[in-house]
């Protein structure tokens, strides 16, 4: 298996914004809401990355092998 370097380095960015997404959601929901739980947190976690792709191709802001 060969990896594209170019491709995984237009990848990285995303990843990073993602999970920087995560940790902000996160603290605003304890800020709004207070301790919610592991599998609440987890369950918000999982909405978050899964919806994150979708979200960037809608926006145009993809990178091009999510597209």
């Amino acid at each position: 298996m060969d990896i594209d370097k170019d491709q995984l380095l237009e990848l990285i960015p995303h990843y990073v914004a993602m999970l920087l997404l995560v940790f902000l959601v996160l603290a605003v929901i304890r800020e709004l809401a207070g301790d919610l739980g592991f599998w609440v947190e987890f369950v918000l976690i999982v909405v978050i990355v899964f919806l994150y792709r979708p979200l960037v191709v809608q926006l145009g802001i993809a990178p091009s092998s999510w597209e």
